[in-house]
Parts: structure tokens; sequence; C-alpha cells
């Protein structure tokens, strides 16, 4: 089966759904929560500016850049167990619709450091470029799509109005029960574009 995934990322964690198209029909074929910070490393991985906040410059740097290298590895670990786990049931991958938010300006470390407002931005920003350059590198078509667009964007691309891509979307939650919350839905609705 041709599938697409989508996924709504947080800090340190992305829902993930994967949709495919059977006999016309859309279906759920996977849907997981992907942990992007080793548990180890969950205190201060999550939140690397906050973390290097207290720290003298070089030490900041160099945190930070620790976390972003962690954030980046695992990413693409957990989208290539992803990929293999659909893969394995016969399906393949034909795009990958990431929700992100608006870009981020080009700062430096100490410049992030400095206002707290950027280090929740930057952290914001990390995880979801993480997971395109992930996509991107496993050879996936990547869509990113802005949060605050998602359902403007859903109704150009599937045709169809805002109530009836919500009835479609909780639709397709009923078939697989719990967890179907906001991240899921979006997830899902992001991966129908990617379908289309």
């Amino acid at each position: 089966m041709r599938l697409a995934l989508g996924l709504s990322v947080h800090s340190g964690w992305a829902a993930l759904v994967a949709l495919g198209k059977a006999d016309g029909r859309i279906c759920v074929v996977d849907r997981c929560r992907m942990e992007l910070v080793d548990e180890g490393e969950s205190s201060w991985a999550k939140q690397p500016y906050h973390a290097a906040e207290q720290l003298d410059p070089k030490a900041a740097r160099t945190l930070v850049e620790r976390g972003i290298k962690a954030a980046h590895t695992k990413a693409r670990h957990e989208l290539e167990a992803a990929l293999r786990r659909v893969g394995d049931a016969g399906n393949e991958v034909a795009a990958c619709a990431i929700l992100v938010g608006e870009p981020m300006p080009d700062w430096s470390v100490e410049e992030i450091l400095a206002v707290h407002f950027r280090m929740h931005k930057a952290e914001g920003v990390l995880f979801r470029v993480a997971l395109v350059q992930a996509a991107e590198s496993c050879g996936l078509k990547v869509l990113a799509i802005s949060e605050k667009l998602l359902l403007e964007q859903a109704q150009k691309t599937l045709l169809a109005p805002t109530s009836t891509l919500k009835k479609r979307v909780i639709k397709l939650g009923k078939t697989v029960g719990s967890p179907w919350g906001k991240d899921q839905k979006d997830a899902a609705l992001a991966a129908l574009i990617a379908l289309a």
C-alpha cells in the first residue's frame, strides 16, 4: 500500500500517523509516539537551551550543540524504525508531512540565550528541523506544513470544507481508538495532504 506519514512535533517527542489507501478508502496503518530524546538525557535534552542558560558561553554552546546532534540522531533512528515497521508489512511511504512553526532568525547560541522567549522558539524549531532533515535523509518527499495554516492547506489540497475534514479525521480515529487527541488528528490531517 502507498502511505503518507504525518507528524505533529513537540519538544522531545512527536505524534506519528501513517495513512494509506486501500480499496479507495483511507485507513490508519500505523501510529505512535516517537521519542526524540533518549530516556537518560530527558532532563536536559528536551530543552537544551534552557539547560545551558546558566553556563559560561563556551560550555553553553557545547551543551546546545550536543543537544542538537542528539535530536538529529534520535529523529533519524525513530523515523527509520517507523519506515521499517510499515515496510515490513509490505507498504511503501510516498511522502512525509511535518507540521512546522515560524522559521527562526539566524541567531547565535549567545543571542538565543540572552532572551528567554528565544530559547522557547529555538527549542520549538529544533525537533521539527531534526525530523525534516531525517525524512530528507531517508529519501522521503517532505512537506513542511505550517501548523497555523494546516486547516487552510487541507481545504485547498483536499477540496473539502473544514467540517468535512474534521469529521473525516474523527472517523479515522474511531477505527483505531485512543489515543486520538489533537496531535494525532493534526498528524492525520497532514498525512491526508501528503497522500493526496
